[in-house]
């Protein structure tokens, strides 16, 4: 159970010290002059779901933890 929570602390750690990083690449990625229109908006979303995939599977971490203490 700690070493599942811990995981998910952890993962949320790197995360979001990596969610700078992916931002900044979006953005010189989309001032580049190759990508325009609905290429721009998707590209736009990466962070969004980067953000959320390191978020769910932190909770997901988490929630294996509670369950197999029984708190779940």
């Amino acid at each position: 159970m700690l070493g599942n929570l811990i995981g998910g602390f952890i993962v949320i750690l790197v995360g979001v010290t990596l969610a700078p990083t992916v931002a900044n690449e979006v953005a010189g990625a989309q001032l580049n002059n190759n990508i325009t229109g609905a290429s721009s908006t998707i590209t736009g979303l990466i962070t969004l779901f980067y953000v959320l995939a390191i978020a769910s599977a932190a909770i997901g971490i988490a929630t294996v933890g509670l369950r197999n203490s029984g708190l779940m």
